[in-house]
């Protein structure tokens, strides 16, 4: 990654008030490659006592972002799916890894693994980015 691209992501997720929200952690933050982790809070279960698909897709979207905003614009979600695959509850550690699997032009396609202790796969992410003309924002506005 560039210094600035870098310094894009590292600014961008300072502004990112939502993922600060929800205990989101950036582990690694590479051109194309990130892996972000989360604790699941009790107030994130849904009425089953299960982890709500929204906070598993919100940590999967945070690994997207960051791995597909390596240039000096904007890049943002076209569209994203994801499959739940094994529930999850409170106080377990979820990891969303994020890889580039093809960039042709202003596009992209990633694909996001999430897992939980031990590796266990819970959830699987794809999500298509398009590079826009806005710059990275030079300053924080916090």
């Amino acid at each position: 990654m560039t210094e600035a691209a870098s310094v894009g992501n590292q600014a961008m997720m300072q502004r990112d008030r939502a993922s600060a929200s929800l205990g989101m952690i950036v582990l690694r933050d590479e051109p194309g490659h990130s892996v972000v982790s989360m604790v699941v809070r009790d107030d994130m279960l849904n009425g089953f006592d299960v982890t709500h698909g929204g906070f598993v897709f919100a940590l999967a979207d945070t690994a997207f972002a960051i791995a597909c905003n390596d240039s000096h614009h904007v890049t943002l979600a076209a569209g994203a799916d994801i499959t739940f695959l094994k529930p999850t509850t409170t106080g377990q550690n979820l990891t969303a890894t994020a890889l580039l699997r093809v960039k042709s032009g202003r596009s992209g396609i990633y694909d996001v693994r999430v897992t939980a202790d031990n590796d266990v796969t819970v959830a699987e992410f794809r999500g298509r980015s398009r590079t826009t003309n806005l710059p990275i924002p030079a300053h924080n506005h916090l």
